[in-house]
Protein backbone atom coordinates (compact mmCIF):
# COMPACT_ATOMS: atom_id res chain seq x y z
CA UNK A 1 0.00 0.00 0.00
CA UNK A 2 1.45 3.40 -0.95
CA UNK A 3 2.48 5.69 1.86
CA UNK A 4 0.46 8.84 2.49
CA UNK A 5 1.99 12.26 1.98
CA UNK A 6 2.15 12.68 5.76
CA UNK A 7 4.08 9.42 6.15
CA UNK A 8 6.54 10.38 3.43
CA UNK A 9 7.03 13.84 4.93
CA UNK A 10 7.68 12.31 8.36
CA UNK A 11 10.30 9.96 6.87
CA UNK A 12 12.04 12.91 5.22
CA UNK A 13 12.03 14.99 8.39
CA UNK A 14 12.98 12.26 10.85
CA UNK A 15 15.37 10.13 8.78
CA UNK A 16 16.38 12.57 5.99
CA UNK A 17 14.96 9.91 3.65
CA UNK A 18 15.58 11.28 0.17
CA UNK A 19 13.79 8.34 -1.41
CA UNK A 20 10.64 9.37 0.47
CA UNK A 21 10.95 12.89 -0.92
CA UNK A 22 11.52 11.41 -4.37
CA UNK A 23 8.22 9.54 -3.96
CA UNK A 24 6.49 12.81 -2.98
CA UNK A 25 7.97 14.59 -5.99
CA UNK A 26 6.87 11.83 -8.39
CA UNK A 27 3.38 11.86 -6.89
CA UNK A 28 2.90 15.61 -7.39
CA UNK A 29 5.13 16.51 -10.33
CA UNK A 30 2.46 16.23 -13.04
CA UNK A 31 0.11 18.65 -11.28
CA UNK A 32 3.02 20.96 -10.45
CA UNK A 33 4.26 21.07 -14.04
CA UNK A 34 0.73 21.50 -15.41
CA UNK A 35 0.09 24.41 -13.05
CA UNK A 36 3.35 26.09 -14.08
CA UNK A 37 2.78 25.43 -17.79
CA UNK A 38 -0.51 27.29 -17.51
CA UNK A 39 1.16 30.20 -15.72
CA UNK A 40 4.01 30.35 -18.25
CA UNK A 41 1.56 30.22 -21.18
CA UNK A 42 2.85 26.86 -22.37
CA UNK A 43 6.58 27.55 -22.00
CA UNK A 44 7.46 23.98 -21.09
CA UNK A 45 11.16 24.61 -20.55
CA UNK A 46 10.53 27.47 -18.13
CA UNK A 47 7.76 25.53 -16.39
CA UNK A 48 10.05 22.54 -15.92
CA UNK A 49 12.86 24.75 -14.58
CA UNK A 50 10.47 26.41 -12.13
CA UNK A 51 9.07 23.02 -11.10
CA UNK A 52 12.58 21.76 -10.37
CA UNK A 53 13.38 24.90 -8.35
CA UNK A 54 10.09 24.51 -6.47
CA UNK A 55 10.85 20.91 -5.55
CA UNK A 56 14.33 21.84 -4.33
CA UNK A 57 12.88 24.65 -2.23
CA UNK A 58 10.18 22.33 -0.87
CA UNK A 59 12.83 19.81 0.16
CA UNK A 60 14.94 22.48 1.87
CA UNK A 61 12.00 24.04 3.70
CA UNK A 62 9.96 20.92 4.44
CA UNK A 63 10.43 21.46 8.18
CA UNK A 64 8.29 24.62 7.84
CA UNK A 65 5.36 22.68 6.36
CA UNK A 66 2.73 22.71 9.10
CA UNK A 67 0.04 20.59 7.48
CA UNK A 68 -2.54 23.40 7.48
CA UNK A 69 -3.23 22.52 3.86
CA UNK A 70 -2.44 19.56 1.64
CA UNK A 71 1.21 19.10 0.69
CA UNK A 72 0.21 19.56 -2.95
CA UNK A 73 -1.31 22.96 -2.19
CA UNK A 74 1.78 24.02 -0.23
CA UNK A 75 3.96 22.92 -3.15
CA UNK A 76 1.82 24.89 -5.63
CA UNK A 77 2.20 27.94 -3.38
CA UNK A 78 5.98 27.59 -3.60
CA UNK A 79 5.71 27.20 -7.37
CA UNK A 80 3.51 30.28 -7.67
CA UNK A 81 6.04 32.33 -5.69
CA UNK A 82 8.85 31.02 -7.90
CA UNK A 83 6.86 32.07 -10.97
CA UNK A 84 6.19 35.53 -9.49
CA UNK A 85 9.85 36.02 -8.64
CA UNK A 86 10.86 34.98 -12.14
CA UNK A 87 8.31 37.35 -13.69
CA UNK A 88 9.52 40.24 -11.54
CA UNK A 89 13.13 39.61 -12.46
CA UNK A 90 12.35 39.63 -16.15
CA UNK A 91 9.57 42.20 -15.89
CA UNK A 92 7.65 40.26 -18.48
CA UNK A 93 4.05 41.03 -17.65
CA UNK A 94 2.23 38.44 -19.75
CA UNK A 95 0.16 39.77 -22.58
CA UNK A 96 -3.54 39.23 -22.10
CA UNK A 97 -5.19 37.87 -25.20
CA UNK A 98 -8.88 38.17 -25.90
CA UNK A 99 -10.85 35.66 -27.94
CA UNK A 100 -11.73 37.11 -31.30
CA UNK A 101 -15.18 36.67 -32.88
CA UNK A 102 -13.65 34.10 -35.25
CA UNK A 103 -12.73 31.92 -32.27
CA UNK A 104 -16.28 31.62 -30.96
CA UNK A 105 -18.21 28.47 -31.80
CA UNK A 106 -20.73 28.75 -34.62
CA UNK A 107 -22.36 25.34 -34.10
CA UNK A 108 -23.78 23.71 -30.99
CA UNK A 109 -20.87 22.69 -28.81
CA UNK A 110 -20.01 19.22 -27.66
CA UNK A 111 -18.63 18.65 -24.19
CA UNK A 112 -15.17 18.24 -25.78
CA UNK A 113 -15.56 21.66 -27.43
CA UNK A 114 -16.60 23.23 -24.15
CA UNK A 115 -13.65 21.64 -22.35
CA UNK A 116 -11.20 22.87 -24.97
CA UNK A 117 -12.67 26.36 -25.00
CA UNK A 118 -12.65 26.50 -21.21
CA UNK A 119 -8.99 25.43 -21.14
CA UNK A 120 -8.16 28.06 -23.76
CA UNK A 121 -10.05 30.73 -21.82
CA UNK A 122 -8.34 29.80 -18.55
CA UNK A 123 -4.95 30.00 -20.24
CA UNK A 124 -5.70 33.59 -21.25
CA UNK A 125 -6.20 34.73 -17.66
CA UNK A 126 -3.43 36.55 -15.86
CA UNK A 127 -1.28 34.20 -13.78
CA UNK A 128 -2.54 35.59 -10.48
CA UNK A 129 -6.14 35.07 -11.65
CA UNK A 130 -5.38 31.49 -12.68
CA UNK A 131 -3.72 30.75 -9.36
CA UNK A 132 -6.56 32.30 -7.34
CA UNK A 133 -9.15 30.22 -9.20
CA UNK A 134 -7.10 27.05 -8.88
CA UNK A 135 -6.46 27.46 -5.16
CA UNK A 136 -10.07 28.36 -4.31
CA UNK A 137 -12.06 26.20 -6.71
CA UNK A 138 -9.88 23.24 -7.66
CA UNK A 139 -7.98 22.86 -4.39
CA UNK A 140 -10.90 23.96 -2.19
CA UNK A 141 -8.96 26.48 -0.11
CA UNK A 142 -10.74 29.27 1.70
CA UNK A 143 -10.08 32.79 0.46
CA UNK A 144 -7.93 33.42 3.56
CA UNK A 145 -5.80 30.34 2.90
CA UNK A 146 -5.36 31.18 -0.79
CA UNK A 147 -4.43 34.78 0.01
CA UNK A 148 -1.76 33.58 2.44
CA UNK A 149 -0.37 31.14 -0.14
CA UNK A 150 -0.27 33.84 -2.80
CA UNK A 151 1.22 36.38 -0.41
CA UNK A 152 -1.46 38.98 -1.03
CA UNK A 153 -4.18 40.68 1.03
CA UNK A 154 -7.59 39.01 1.17
CA UNK A 155 -9.17 41.86 -0.81
CA UNK A 156 -6.63 41.45 -3.59
CA UNK A 157 -7.35 37.74 -3.83
CA UNK A 158 -11.09 38.44 -4.06
CA UNK A 159 -10.38 40.98 -6.81
CA UNK A 160 -8.35 38.39 -8.74
CA UNK A 161 -11.26 35.94 -8.50
CA UNK A 162 -13.85 38.53 -9.52
CA UNK A 163 -11.78 39.67 -12.50
CA UNK A 164 -11.12 36.09 -13.55
CA UNK A 165 -14.82 35.23 -13.47
CA UNK A 166 -15.70 38.37 -15.42
CA UNK A 167 -13.07 37.64 -18.05
CA UNK A 168 -14.14 34.00 -18.30
CA UNK A 169 -17.74 35.09 -18.89
CA UNK A 170 -16.60 37.35 -21.73
CA UNK A 171 -14.41 34.62 -23.25
CA UNK A 172 -17.15 32.00 -22.95
CA UNK A 173 -20.11 34.22 -23.85
CA UNK A 174 -21.29 31.95 -26.67
CA UNK A 175 -21.97 29.24 -24.09
CA UNK A 176 -24.21 31.44 -21.95
CA UNK A 177 -27.63 30.06 -21.40
CA UNK A 178 -30.53 32.21 -22.52
CA UNK A 179 -32.62 33.22 -19.52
Amino acid sequence: MPSSDADLIARVLVFDDRHAFSDLARRHQAALRGFLRNLTRGNWALADDLAQESLIEAYRSLSRFRGGSAFSTWLLGIAYNRFRNHSRRWQNEPEVLELSPEETPAEPATSADIGQDLAAALSKLRPEEQAALQFCYRDGLSHDEAARLMGCPLGTLKTHILRAKTRLRSFLGPYALDS
